[in-house]
C-alpha cells in the first residue's frame, strides 16, 4: 500500500472510498447527521460520486489509528476478498481510500498523519495468505490523506507507514503454519532483511546446553539467531540487545498441552518474529546505535530426545537447572540467549516472550507485562510501548522470589513449587541469567495472538506485539532519551 499526502479536497484524488470521522467532519463533506449517529463503527452514504464511509473515531491517537483501519477494511470488503499482500507494499492493482483530514482535532496534524498512515497500512494486512486459489485478489492500494498542507508531514507519514509495514511482518511470521515456519525457514527470511549481518549459531556447538536440549526433541534443527545492526555511525555506547522467543511450534514435551491451548502454539515464536521485524524497521530507519537481536529458535515436541521431567541440563551460563516442567521451555533456551547476549557486549537487554499464562489472566489481551531488575530500565520499556501503542505494564521482581526456584539435586529448577505466581516466578528465573547491567523481561503472551477482534485496528490473528515498542524503545536510546 502507498500512503500520501494531499492538500486537496479528497473527491480530487480519483477515490474509491471517502472516509471521515462521523460528526462535524462528515458534515462538511455532505453526510446526513443520521449517518454519524449509525457510524457503528462505519456508516456508507451513496451518492453520484464515491461513496461516503463515516467512521466512529474514538479519542487519541489510538481513535485516529483504528479509524484508517476501518476505512480500509470497509473498502476491502466492498470490493469483495481481499489481497493477501496486504504488507504496505505497494505492489498490483487495487483501490484507493481518501481520508479527509481533521483540522479542529485537539491532536496535533503530524501525530494524526503518522497514526492515519500506520492504521491504514495495519488495517491493509490479510492473514489469509495460504489460500489455494491462486493470485492475490484486488485490495487497498494507495490511501491518500487530504487537507494536509504542511511539508513538515511527510516525514510523520513515512515513520507511521514503515513502522506499520515492519509490524505486518511480524503478523505474517506469526501467521504462518508450523509446517512451514520452522527454524531454518525462520532463518532464511531474517536472512533477507537489507542492512543486517545474519549469523547462525549451531546450540551445541557453540554451549547452549539449554537451546540444544529443548531443540532435541523434534526433528527440526535448533538456530540460534543473531541479528547485527552495526551502523558506522553508532557511539561504542549503549549496545542494545533485543531477545525473542523463537519456538516455532510448543507442544509442551511431556506435559502435553490441551487441545484448546495447542492450536496456538505456532505463535509462540511471536517474541522472534517481534525481534526481527524491528531490526528491519530499525535498519532502515538507519538509526544511529548499535543494536543485536538474539532469536533461539526451536520446536519443543514430544519424541525420544525430549526433555524427560526432572532431567537436568547445563546452560551456557554454567548453572544446572532441574527441569521439573519441560512445558516450561522458553525460560531454558532464553536463558542462554540472555547469557550469549550479554558476553557478546550488550550493555541494555530486553527480551520478549509468549511465556506464560498468568499475565494474560492480570492483564487480559490488551497489555504485555513487564518485568526488570533495573526499574529505571523497566519502566523506560514500559514507555516506549505504551508510547507506541503497544500497552505494557510493570510487574515487580523481588529477591525473595529467588528461594523458591533452589532445587535439591542441582542449582536451579525451571518452575518453583508454587501452584500461583508462575509469571513472577519465570521473570526470577530469567533474571539469574541477565548478568549485570539493565534488563527487562516482557510477557506478552496476551496481546501476541488475538482470539477476537479487540475493536482496534488489528482484528483476530497475530498482532505483531513488540515491534512498535523495540523501534520506539531503539530510538529514544539513539536520541539519548531512554533508559
Amino acid at each position: 500500500m502507498h500512503v500520501q499526502l494531499s492538500a486537496h479536497d479528497p473527491r480530487s484524488v480519483g477515490p474509491d472510498l471517502i472516509a471521515v470521522a462521523a460528526g462535524a467532519p462528515a458534515t462538511e463533506l455532505g453526510a446526513p447527521e443520521r449517518a454519524s449517529a449509525d457510524a457503528d463503527p462505519v456508516a456508507t452514504v451513496y451518492t453520484d460520486g464515491p461513496p461516503l464511509a463515516v467512521i466512529a473515531v474514538g479519542q487519541g491517537v489510538e481513535g485516529l489509528r483504528t479509524g484508517a483501519a476501518r476505512a480500509v477494511r470497509a473498502c476491502r470488503s466492498s470490493l469483495g476478498p481481499a489481497s493477501a499482500s496486504g504488507s504496505g507494499s505497494g505492489s498490483g492493482s487495487g483501490a484507493t481510500v481518501a481520508w479527509a483530514l481533521d483540522r479542529s482535532s485537539p491532536v496535533p496534524a503530524s501525530e494524526q498523519v503518522r497514526a492515519l498512515a500506520e492504521g491504514a497500512v495495519l488495517g491493509a494486512y490479510d492473514g489469509r495468505r495460504w489460500r489455494g486459489d491462486g493470485a492475490p485478489r484486488e485490495g487497498v492500494r494507495r490511501f491518500v490523506i487530504c487537507g494536509a498542507e504542511s511539508a513538515g508531514l511527510a516525514a510523520a507519514c513515512a515513520r507511521g507507514a514503515l513502522v506499520a509495514r515492519w509490524c505486518n511482518t511480524a503478523r505474517e511470521l506469526v501467521d504462518a503454519p508450523a509446517n512451514l515456519m520452522s527454524p531454518a525457514e525462520l532463518a532464511r527470511r531474517a536472512g533477507q532483511i537489507p542492512g543486517l549481518e545474519l549469523e547462525l549459531v549451531e546450540p551445541a556447538q557453540a554451549g547452549l546446553g539449554a537451546l540444544a536440549a529443548v531443540g532435541a526433541s523434534g526433528a527440526a534443527a535448533p538456530l540460534l539467531l543473531v541479528l547485527r545492526h552495526r551502523p558506522p555511525t553508532a557511539p561504542a555506547a549503549p549496545r542494545l540487545a533485543l531477545i525473542g522467543k523463537g519456538v516455532t511450534f510448543d507442544s509442551g514435551g511431556y506435559f502435553l498441552k490441551s487441545k484448546a491451548e495447542i492450536v496456538r502454539q505456532k505463535a509462540d515464536m511471536a517474541g522472534g518474529a517481534a525481534v526481527i521485524s524491528a531490526l528491519g524497521a530499525i535498519a532502515e530507519l538507519q538509526l544511529p546505535l548499535s543494536v543485536t537481536g538474539f532469536v533461539p529458535a526451536c520446536e519443543n515436541m514430544l519424541g525420544a530426545a525430549a526433555i524427560r521431567p526432572t532431567d537436568v541440563i547445563t546452560t551456557a551460563a554454567g548453572l544446572t537447572v532441574e527441569v521439573i516442567n519441560p512445558d516450561a521451555e522458553g525460560r531454558l533456551i532464553l536463558a542462554d540467549s540472555l547469557w550469549y547476549a550479554r558476553r557478546d557486549g550488550a550493555t541494555h537487554l530486553v527480551d520478549l516472550a509468549t511465556l506464560t499464562g498468568g499475565v494474560p489472566d492480570a492483564l487480559g489481551d490488551l497489555h504485555a507485562g513487564v518485568f526488570g531488575t533495573d526499574v529505571t530500565w523497566r519502566d523506560a520499556v514500559v514507555d516506549a510501548g505504551n508510547a507506541a501503542g503497544d500497552l505494557a505494564w510493570p510487574l515487580p521482581l523481588h529477591e525473595r522470589y529467588q528461594p523458591w526456584l533452589e532445587s535439591t539435586v542441582a542449582d536451579l529448577r525451571n518452575v518453583a513449587g508454587k501452584g500461583l505466581g508462575f509469571s513472577v516466578f519465570a521473570a526470577a528465573f530469567l533474571a539469574r541469567f541477565a548478568g549485570d547491567g539493565p534488563w527487562a523481561h516482557v510477557d506478552m503472551l496476551g496481546p501476541a495472538l488475538l482470539a477476537e477482534d479487540r475493536g482496534d485496528a488489528f482484528g483476530p490473528g497475530a498482532s505483531g506485539y513488540g515491534v512498535r515498542l523495540l523501534i520506539e524503545l531503539a530510538s529514544r536510546l539513539s536520541s539519548g532519551s531512554g533508559g
